[in-house]
């Protein structure tokens, strides 16, 4: 059941981080070979691999496993980084969150696009 997930889920990761193989497989120092056979479904890793490739990709294997579609790197990487937030912070992020779903497309269909970079770099207290 799980061949093939697994080789899918690893090529999904792989492309959200627009990698190649080969740069995966330099990166966690194995054969470019071991990552076509699992992502071909061929084979699979083992326990500690698995373990490694979550660590690259900077998730859980819980998040690995999951099967939301919602669960990109980018999803991952916010709830990573809201965990090391104070419940006051999470708060705030939240009621913004929640504002932003009042929003129709036909309130903000007049702004103008913002351009996709960096985050602004935010002084820490």
């Amino acid at each position: 059941m799980y061949s093939h997930f697994i080789g899918q889920r690893i090529t999904q990761l792989r492309l959200e981080k627009d990698i190649s193989e080969y740069q995966l497989s330099l990166e966690l120092g194995l054969s470019k070979s071991y990552i076509q056979g699992i992502t071909s479904g061929k084979s699979q890793p083992s326990i500690k691999q698995l373990l490694n490739i979550c660590d690259y990709f900077g998730i859980t294997p819980a998040q690995f496993f999951d099967t939301d579609p919602a669960s990109t790197l980018l999803f991952n990487e916010t709830v990573n980084a809201l965990k090391e937030l104070s419940d006051t912070d999470i708060q705030l992020i939240l009621h913004f969150a929640q504002r932003i779903q009042e929003l129709t497309p036909k309130s903000i269909a007049g702004l103008p696009a913002l351009p996709f970079s960096d985050p602004p770099i935010i002084p820490q207290k």
